[in-house]
This record gives structure tokens, C-alpha cells and sequence, in this order.
């Protein structure tokens, strides 16, 4: 059409403008010079109102310049007009406006290097073209809407396609989420950023410039209170558009490391709070237009969903493997009630596995001193360390803070926290994120459960819940222990004592028996002794009989035999009584 309409009104050169908000860009051209097409193209023009452009625009009626060199606009060197007479050479311009529906959507011009005017025929040639450009731009228009309307339902299709098919994993769905907005926006390149506290985290690029790829796999984190584009969008959490961000900041890693121009960032919004943004940018001055803008918020608004889905998949999946390890260490401690270094192993092994920690162990008290008894991830010579190496409460490390405080006691970063001086310990443990939980007994610690992190990674509020029922859990099994050895001991000790009474009874029934025995001796004896004294008594008057008897034979006649057997019968006699009364006596 501007071929046609150049070459049939007898003009040298033609441009056709389109209007883009409040400015007009050019947007084709016919054998007009070089310099004059460097000018113009590319850039948002606002001619001037004396100028062919500007009253075209702002009467939406044909406006004609016999000699642009006549004009006011070109005496007070106006740089839209210096530059078309100067650099495109031309005298005589006839500007036609393209309306539709009586709204301007864009103009052409044409121009004569000479000064000779356009005839009212040529000027409504040029309208009959204005009116054909303004129903093929309309056509246009309508078919590019049904194609990008098909390319945003199968986009959409194919990022909830993705969605639903990725099992909580995002980094496929905010993939395809890029591609596709940076190929249908017609962008050189995406990212996509999650806000973790203050800052963002680049979690997906697409297509981005080798440079700026390595720029984003060195510096992943985003502080947004430096670059001007994402503080705008912190402040006021609505999309941020910058036409030529190079005239707004040389130093952003975007412009020196991407050579973004246009750049367009949506943000990601739950419940009006910001959780991160979409950027997609254009390596030359080209705004995005409004409907780009809705698509890229539909996109923003699918990757909401996507995290809100995975972050709901992953606290069911979290809390069944929760569960699963809750019941697995509550079989162990109920196999292993007092086996309690099965136990603390149990525990310390499941914790670190379920908060995604490299390393844990488990400290406990005994006999006031705080010993670590149960670790995990560790290396030998820095498990060898820890075994070795009591726990004083002190500032020094996490684990001295919480016995301290006795309280929860989280360092995001060993190495940043002033008060951490246990420097040879964290280089040989390999750690940089510390968690440290005490386990209780009447708000009085008994040990520490310490988890770590070879990298800066903050554990999560579930992840130090967690932690704490593990601790809890220990602090209780620790406590069966120390009962059961209580009962142990005072069980053992009540045997002792009852074994003691029983043989102290013994002795007393034993004692008992020899007493009533005595009694009955004593009993015996005294009931015994007036017979035997009878005895004895008889005995000594039969002796003395015996003497009277020996006397008065001894003045009788016997014969000598006789005598002597007499003799022998009373000795025999005298014998007899004093042995019997002896033994009586005895």
C-alpha cells in the first residue's frame, strides 16, 4: 500500500506510522534514505503540532506542508522536523490519518524532495490506502488475536499439562511457563524469581545470553533493594513495565550482562502478598503491549497455582513421612524401650533424613556433664571430635546457646554470626547452618538434638517442629531409662534389704529356739535335782553304813576266807554307791 500510494501520487518516499500509546512508531517505509530511516524506526516519535504528523493526528484529517523549510517547527529547530527535512531531504509532505471507529491507530506520509503540492486526487488516493491499511491492520489484528489466543490455550494446556503431570516438581511447569510466555510476548529471553525473606531467588531461566547465565549461576540470589525494576515491584506488587531500561540503569546485571532493553516483570501474588515475579525481556527498545501484559499475569497467575499445588503436595508428602518415621522410631523405642543408644540413633538418623539436614547428633547429660552419644553424617575424625570433646553451655556454638537459653537456637550462618567461635570445629564438621533443640525435663535441659547443613540453607518453621517432637521424643525415651535404672537399683536394693530381714529372722527364730531350749534344760535340771540329791544323800549314809558295818564285823570270829570275802563284798558295795552318785552328780 505505501509502495502503491508513493508511487501513484508522484511522491519520492513514504513512511507508515502506528500509534503505541501516547507516541507513534514507524513501521515500514518506501525508498526513503538511510539517514532518514535511522532516525525514525525504532523509537517512539511525537511530532510536533504544526507539523504534517501532528495535525493529522490531532484533527484526524489530512494535513499538507508545501515546504517544511517554511515552517515555524524548522526555524526553532524542532528534531523531529530537522531531521525529516534534513536527513530525508524532503519539501512537501501530505500526512492522512488511519482511523477506526474515528480513533487514530496510525498515518501515512508521503513525501516530494521538491516543493510542488499534492492534488486533492492524490490526497484521496492516499485516504482510499489509509482505509485499506486500516482494514488489513484490522484483519490482522483479528487473525493475530485468534492465533494468539489458540497459542495461549495451548500454552495454558500445556503448562497445567505439566502442572498436574510433574508431582510437586516445579522447575518443569515454570520452565514451560517461560518458554512459552517469551516465545508468544516475543521476548528475547525469561527468568523467574521466588521471594525467600528479603530477597529473591532466580529459580528458572530461558533462553537467557551465555553472560548473564553465568552471571545467574554465581549469583542465584537477588537483593531487590539494588536493582531499581524489582524494588518497584516490592513497593507496589503491580506489573513493571520500562520501555528502554538502559536509560534507566547502565549498572542492572539485566542491561550489562543480557543487554535487556525492554523488560516487562509480573508479580507472583497469594492472597496479595508477593512470593516472587516473571521477567521477560526484549534486547531492543520495543514496549510490550497490553495483551502481552495479560498473558504473562495469566502465566504468573498459573505458576501461583503451581507452587500452591507442589507446596501442598509436599506438606502431604512431608506429613505422611513424618508420620511414617514417627511410628517407625515409636516401634523402635517400644522394641528397644531401654536400649537407648538404639534409640537416640533412631531418632537422630530420621531427623536429619525428614528436615533434608547432612548431619545430626544427639548429646545427653550424665553425671552433669553433657556427652554427645548418638551422631550421624559425620566423618569419622570429626565423629571422634564430637565423642571427645564435652558440651559446656556458652554462646560460642549453637548447641552451647541452647543449653544456655534452653530454648530452640537456629544460625543461619556459623561463619556470619559474631559469636560463633567453635571455627575449627564447623571446618572440620563441614557445616554452615546450625539448629540446635534442647530436650527438656521440667524446663531443665538433659541434652541437645543439633542438626546441620553443608550449605546457607535456613531449615524451615515444620522443619524445626519436627525437631523439637524428636526431642521430645529422646528427652522421654532418656527419662524411661533413667527411670527403669531407678527401679533397677531401688528393686535391687529392696532384695538386698529383704534378704538381710530374712536371715536376721532366722538368726532371731534360731536365738528363739536355743532360749526355749535353756528354759527347758533349766526346767529339767531343776525338777531333776532334788532326786539326784536324794541319791547322793542315800549314798553317803549306805558308805557310812557300810564303815559301821566293816567296824562291828571286826570283833567277830571268822575265818580268814570268809573275812576277806566280806571284805571284798562291802568294798565292792562302797564302790558301787560312789560311782553311782558321782556320775548323778555329773
Amino acid at each position: 500500500m505505501l509502495e502503491n500510494a508513493t508511487r501513484m501520487c508522484e511522491a519520492k518516499f513514504g513512511t507508515l506510522y502506528l500509534c503505541h500509546g501516547d507516541a507513534l512508531y514507524a513501521a515500514a517505509f518506501h525508498n526513503a534514505p538511510l539517514e532518514f530511516i535511522e532516525a525514525r524506526k525504532n523509537r517512539p516519535l511525537h511530532p510536533p503540532p504544526d507539523s504534517t504528523l501532528g495535525r493529522a493526528a490531532r484533527t484526524k484529517r489530512a494535513a499538507q506542508i508545501l515546504d517544511s523549510m517554511e515552517r515555524e517547527a524548522y526555524r526553532r529547530r524542532d528534531p523531529f522536523v530537522v531531521a525529516g527535512t534534513d536527513l530525508g531531504g524532503y519539501r512537501t509532505i501530505v500526512s492522512v490519518p488511519m482511523l477506526k471507529d474515528d480513533e487514530l491507530i496510525g498515518a501515512i506520509s508521503i513525501y516530494r524532495q521538491e516543493v510542488a503540492a499534492f492534488t486533492e486526487k492524490q490526497i484521496e488516493l492516499v485516504k482510499d490506502f489509509a482505509a485499506q491499511a486500516v482494514i488489513a491492520i484490522e484483519n490482522a489484528r483479528l487473525l493475530t488475536e485468534l492465533r494468539e489466543s489458540l497459542e495461549q490455550q495451548t500454552a495454558t494446556s500445556e503448562v497445567l499439562r505439566i502442572i498436574s503431570s510433574s508431582a510437586g516438581e516445579l522447575e518443569p511447569a515454570f520452565q514451560t511457563m517461560l518458554a512459552n510466555a517469551t516465545k508468544i510476548c516475543e521476548a528475547a529471553f525469561g527468568s523467574m524469581l521466588l521471594l525467600e525473606g528479603d530477597e529473591f531467588r532466580r529459580v528458572a531461566v530461558h533462553n537467557a545470553p551465555p553472560q548473564f547465565a553465568e552471571f545467574h549461576r554465581q549469583t542465584p540470589v537477588v537483593n531487590p533493594q539494588q536493582i531499581h525494576d524489582l524494588r518497584r515491584l516490592v513497593e507496589t506488587r503491580r506489573p513493571v513495565h520500562i520501555v528502554d531500561a538502559a536509560a534507566v540503569s547502565t549498572d542492572s546485571p539485566i542491561v550489562k550482562y543480557a543487554g535487556a532493553r525492554t523488560l516487562l516483570i509480573v508479580p507472583l501474588l497469594k492472597d496479595d502478598a508477593l512470593i516472587g515475579a516473571i521477567g521477560i525481556y526484549r534486547q531492543e527498545v520495543r514496549p510490550f503491549t497490553d495483551k502481552q501484559i495479560e498473558l504473562v499475569k495469566n502465566f504468573a497467575s498459573q505458576a501461583v497455582i503451581a507452587i500452591e499445588n507442589a507446596r501442598l503436595l509436599n506438606e502431604l508428602r512431608e506429613s505422611l513421612q513424618q508420620q511414617t518415621a514417627t511410628a517407625d522410631v515409636l516401634k523402635v523405642i517400644s522394641r528397644s524401650a531401654f536400649d537407648l543408644h538404639t534409640v537416640l540413633y533412631t531418632l537422630i538418623e530420621a531427623a536429619v533424613r525428614l528436615c533434608n539436614a547432612d548431619h545430626g547428633n544427639i548429646a545427653r547429660e550424665q553425671d552433669g556433664v553433657y556427652q554427645r552419644v548418638a551422631t550421624y553424617g559425620y566423618s569419622d575424625a570429626f565423629t571422634k571430635h564430637l565423642m571427645n570433646l564435652p558440651l559446656t553451655p556458652d554462646r560460642g556454638t549453637a548447641t552451647g546457646r541452647s543449653l544456655l537459653e534452653g530454648k530452640v537456637v537456629h544460625i543461619h550462618d556459623v561463619r556470619a554470626d559474631p559469636e560463633y567461635t567453635f571455627v575449627a570445629g564447623q571446618k572440620l564438621g563441614d557445616y554452615r547452618t546450625a539448629l540446635s533443640v534442647p530436650m527438656l525435663r521440667e524446663g531443665t535441659p538433659i541434652g541437645i538434638l543439633a542438626l546441620t547443613r553443608r550449605e546457607v540453607r535456613p531449615f524451615t518453621d515444620k522443619q524445626i517442629e519436627l525437631v523439637t517432637t524428636f526431642a521430645d521424643q529422646a528427652a522421654i525415651a532418656i527419662e524411661n531409662v533413667r527411670l527403669f535404672e531407678s527401679v533397677q537399683k531401688r528393686t535391687h536394693e529392696l532384695a538386698t534389704s529383704l534378704e538381710n530381714l530374712r536371715t536376721t529372722q532366722d538368726r532371731l527364730v534360731q536365738t528363739q529356739k536355743l532360749a526355749s531350749l535353756g528354759q527347758l534344760t533349766a526346767g529339767l535340771a531343776h525338777e531333776m535335782k532334788n532326786p539326784l540329791n536324794f541319791v547322793n544323800n542315800f549314798s553317803g549314809l549306805s558308805a557310812e553304813l557300810i564303815d559301821e558295818l566293816q567296824e562291828t564285823l571286826k570283833g567277830l570270829p571268822f575265818t580268814d576266807k570268809a573275812r576277806g570275802q566280806l571284805n571284798e563284798l562291802t568294798g565292792t558295795l562302797r564302790d558301787n554307791l560312789e560311782s553311782r552318785a558321782s556320775r548323778h552328780a555329773r
